[in-house]
């Protein structure tokens, strides 16, 4: 279970008036899409006011249509807190008991199994919104603490009814961005852990390679102005200071390093602007609504919009998927140069015995492959649409493939700056009795608590996943961002 999220007292007034005022809109005969409408290419289908529950009872079952793995647990739970953050604005419609219902399932860890497919970001998130509500309906399958259990077992032992919706509720409850940007936001956080880990992943690789802190001289950076960059070279400069290795050899004849090692501030730099970007958009979106109609009640007014369409987090989704491919591609570049003799002066994959053993030759290999898929990975879903609702849905966004992409790629790339982490601690042990810095010594023995130094080959799969998992937890450093 995560921190305890929970609505406050201003916003439950907001959300009873605004159900109050869908009950009025309702008693004053006015058509309003949704409410008393079909949906889609249905719209112009006025529905008579007895069949109003069931029309939102049937769209919520219609709806629950997806395919594929069920989200990670953590992932349907922020889902659930970004819907009662939208529902808490007042602009919705749905009645406090709506928000009780969510609210239990955050608090008894009660979450829906919710496939991954089907939604392509447009009309809201209209499958994932619809399998978590049909749960609290009693339809589907819910996780229970870790127990996979019937809906309608799992509402029992939580002690909540099956949830009857009132006229709008159905279609506020579903359309929305949640999915789209919960998925977003869950690659966004990994991607934060995987670039704090890379910066000092490829600051330890520098001094494993003996090679020169004058690249991240912040006079450079300050002539060019690029607050990412600047940045990035104040945090490897820091990392560096005090390096028994860079002092033996600052007046060395090297006067140049490859670019994956010198050119960190501005690649490493371009990526953390582009994640910033993404954080500030997928922020905004957090706390949005974003379904449809939008409700105004001191008017009594519901207004059709398009605040449904998840352009702005497909957009941050394939952003934070070309900077974490970058992330990853500059970190496999620094191990090819560590496993190089010829351009790193250290033995042949690092391993003291070559030929006998083979050192990190292949998980040098493994970081290449998966940078590859990551390139692979990296093509824009936003710049995609494909219709559908019978053309009424004529533009859509793809948001959910798009962050649920991301996510792999920070996965991804986590793997290759885990390997980096193996080499260039290896390359750290090389240098002795010569020592990195104080910081990076501290980084250095998280490494080797993990993987330990080798002197003959090993089983390596093990120790790669385990500083993979550890990269994507936050174990090498807070993020920069």
């Amino acid at each position: 279970m995560g921190s305890e999220a929970r609505l406050d007292d201003a916003a439950m007034q907001r959300v009873a008036e605004a159900a109050a005022s869908v009950d009025r809109i309702v008693a004053g005969g006015e058509t309003v899409y949704g409410v008393n409408t079909g949906f889609g290419l249905l719209a112009n289908t006025r529905i008579a006011d007895d069949r109003l529950i069931e029309l939102q009872t049937n769209l919520i079952l219609s709806h629950s249509a997806g395919l594929g793995e069920p989200f990670p647990r953590h992932v349907t739970r922020l889902m659930i807190v970004l819907k009662l953050l939208g529902l808490g604005r007042g602009h919705s419609g749905v009645r406090p008991i709506v928000i009780d219902a969510l609210q239990t399932l955050v608090d008894r860890d009660a979450m829906p199994l919710i496939p991954s497919q089907g939604s392509v970001g447009a009309s809201g998130d209209l499958a994932p919104l619809a399998h978590l509500i049909s749960a609290l309906m009693g339809y589907g399958r819910v996780d229970l603490a870790g127990q996979i259990m019937p809906a309608a077992e799992a509402l029992n032992r939580i002690g909540l009814d099956p949830l009857q919706l009132a006229p709008k509720e159905g279609l506020a409850l579903i359309n929305g961005t949640q999915a789209s940007t919960a998925l977003a936001l869950d690659a966004l956080f990994s991607g934060e852990r995987v670039f704090a880990a890379a910066i000092r992943a490829g600051a330890l690789s520098v001094d494993a390679l003996a090679g020169s802190a004058k690249p991240f001289d912040p006079r450079i950076s300050a002539l060019r102005g690029q607050p990412g960059q600047v940045r990035v070279a104040a945090a490897i400069a820091d990392l560096l200071q005090g390096s028994e290795i860079l002092a033996s050899h600052i007046q060395c004849s090297r006067v140049q390093d490859p670019y994956s090692f010198r050119c960190q501030p501005q690649v490493m730099g371009a990526a953390l602007d582009l994640l910033q970007n993404a954080a500030r958009t997928l922020t905004i979106e957090a706390a949005a609504v974003t379904d449809n109609p939008i409700l105004f009640p001191e008017e009594d007014t519901a207004i059709s919009g398009g605040n449904f369409h998840a352009q702005p987090v497909a957009f941050a989704a394939d952003i934070i998927s070309m900077a974490l491919c970058e992330v990853g591609s500059m970190s496999e570049r620094r191990i090819s140069v560590l496993v190089d003799p010829k351009m790193s002066g250290l033995p042949a994959f690092l391993t003291p015995d070559s030929g006998v053993n083979s050192g990190l030759m292949i998980p040098q290999v493994t970081a290449a492959a998966l940078v590859s898929e990551n390139k692979s990975l990296a093509f824009p879903v936003s710049v995609d649409s494909i219709p559908t609702s019978a053309g009424q849905e004529d533009h859509v966004s793809m948001a959910p493939i798009a962050a649920r992409k991301a996510a792999q790629i920070a996965r991804n790339a986590a793997g290759v700056v885990a390997v980096e982490l193996m080499a260039a601690a290896e390359g750290i042990d090389y240098h002795a009795p010569l020592r990195t810095s104080p910081k990076l010594q501290e980084v250095h023995a998280s490494v080797r608590a993990l993987s330990p130094h080798f002197t003959a080959d090993r089983y390596w799969a093990d120790e790669m996943a385990v500083l993979q998992s550890s990269v994507l937890t936050g174990h090498f450093g807070a993020p920069l961002l």
